[in-house]
């Protein structure tokens, strides 16, 4: 048998696709039915490894995670990573394919169509639903010979259409309409409804401007509108959602910086700290922007070298070492514990001229050479660093996952491991004797609550020690969706009543 659909599709990005697919995954979940999430071509640096080692986006695995199921690269065939202007990295099947010239994409499309198309086939095989998400906005007029994951999909799957519009940016109404003035007569027949999203305020504001939505658009109902949800503690696709959290954090107490490189991947390693009470988690691009913060992170990033450069040309460089040398609290998480140690090599070019070596910050006595084939891996181990502000909770379980090209070894004999990995207990991670700076290859360790706490109360807070379960925020999110959808309308959708 296969399963039904459902495809999610915005009059752009960020318009709330990904969180409307978490939340169905959930509400589907719960009434026993076995849904998963299918994004057929996802752009993103926000990615995660699944339990067979496979590399897939990280909101993909969020939707998984919601509808209680284990991640799979069927759900995530295509995962496209920007490198710079115009090049992408391809990660297909879950495993690095190559990279991508925006000029070469008609001529690659071919193979990605049918890679997508034989994992959704697989996925429906053994599911009672998918709900399909799309990328973007299907109106791009000028890019739709190249879709392999909008109406195409669609189509492909005979799959009824949601299209959701925020309201929040303005000018939602003229989106919508817009969005299905400029599709085709049999595309614009997929779609069953609209959702309006990020609703601030009295919707008695709206007045009649559903019903003469509806007259405009070909006669679309609206399923329903979903109010603003701050603080959602789920994993975004794109670090776009930054500067909608950026303003929550301000009356809190203990600061963190986190520093948004231009690259920056998997931020939602950092949702556990900013869901801690008197926790401020604030992200800085500037040496202006720097402030007076308790603790600073530096992220990961597809490209390190780069980023590397950024931060020297930007001062944040500087600012982080002057930091450092007066006792503050510095972490690195992948390509941030890479910067933050003396030198990264690459040899045979994977991001920089072939032979490039660059000078890190030199707070940790680490070096990193890239080559060898990228780790994705989900790990298990022990926390070992024998320094505050982590003695006390010393050999704790700790889990997390590695994606990372480079291979990293310390310099200098005595250097004190982070952690301990799988039952031979690899060396992962570093740490200074004084406990201030440290860097891991783990995203994730956040989430560790034992480890978080530790970490945060040597930083002298002295907050509540809450469990971190995204779980909770799954749930609250598909409460606040199903509240506000005709749940009753959106099943006949489903059934091809509509």
């Amino acid at each position: 048998m296969t399963a039904k659909t459902l495809m999610v599709m915005g009059t752009h990005s960020n318009a709330g696709k990904s969180l409307l697919v978490t939340a169905l995954c959930r509400i589907f979940a719960r009434r026993g039915l076995r849904v998963a999430p299918f994004k057929a071509q996802n752009m993103a640096l926000n990615a995660g490894v699944t339990p067979a080692g496979d590399e897939i986006g990280r909101a993909t695995i969020a939707q998984a995670e919601a509808a209680g199921i284990a991640p799979h690269v069927d759900m995530n065939p295509v995962l496209l990573k920007p490198e710079s202007d115009g090049r992408s990295q391809i990660v297909l099947d879950g495993k690095p394919y190559g990279h991508l010239h925006a000029e070469n994409w008609h001529s690659i499309k071919p193979l990605l169509w049918r890679h997508v198309t034989a994992a959704l086939d697989r996925l429906r095989a053994r599911t009672d639903l998918v709900i399909i998400e799309g990328a973007g906005s299907p109106a791009e007029i000028n890019l739709k010979a190249g879709d392999i994951v909008n109406m195409r999909v669609a189509q492909y799957a005979g799959s009824p259409v949601l299209l959701v519009g925020d309201i929040d940016r303005g000018g939602v109404f003229a989106a919508l309409v817009g969005t299905m003035v400029l599709l085709e007569p049999a595309e614009r027949a997929l779609v069953k409804a609209f959702v309006i999203n990020k609703f601030r305020g009295d919707i008695r504001l709206l007045g009649d401007g559903l019903a003469m939505l509806q007259a405009r658009a070909f006669d679309t109902p609206t399923l329903g509108v979903l109010p603003f949800l701050p603080n959602i503690g789920i994993a975004a696709e794109d670090s776009v959602m930054l500067d909608e959290t950026a303003a929550h954090t301000a009356k809190n107490t203990v600061e963190i910086a986190v520093i948004r490189l231009p690259h920056i991947s998997n931020f939602d390693d950092f949702d556990p700290l900013a869901a801690e009470a008197d926790v401020s988690v604030r992200y800085v691009s500037s040496a202006a922007d720097w402030g007076n913060p308790a603790a600073v992170i530096l992220p990961g990033t597809k490209t390190t070298l780069a980023d590397l450069v950024w931060l020297q040309k930007t001062g944040l460089a500087e600012k982080i070492r002057r930091f450092a040398a007066r006792g503050g609290n510095v972490a690195g998480i992948c390509g941030g514990y890479q910067m933050l140690g003396e030198t990264i090599a690459d040899p045979h070019g994977a991001e920089a001229a072939p032979g490039a070596v660059m000078a890190g910050l030199s707070l940790l006595p680490l070096k990193t050479v890239f080559g060898g084939d990228k780790c994705t891996v989900q790990v298990t181990g022990k926390l070992v660093a024998p320094a505050e502000p982590f003695a006390a909770v010393r050999n704790i379980p700790i889990h997390g996952y590695e994606i990372h090209m480079g291979r990293s070894e310390t310099t200098a004999d005595g250097a004190q491991p982070l952690c301990a990995i799988g039952v031979e207990e690899h060396p992962d991670g570093l740490i200074s004797a004084d406990g201030r700076v440290w860097g891991t290859y783990l995203h994730g360790i956040f989430e560790n609550d034992a480890f978080r706490h530790a970490w945060l109360r040597g930083l002298g807070w002295r907050g509540d020690a809450r469990t971190f379960d995204r779980n909770r925020s799954y749930d609250r999110l598909a409460d606040h969706v199903a509240a506000h959808l005709d749940m009753a309308f959106l099943q006949k959708i489903i059934n091809g009543e509509v």
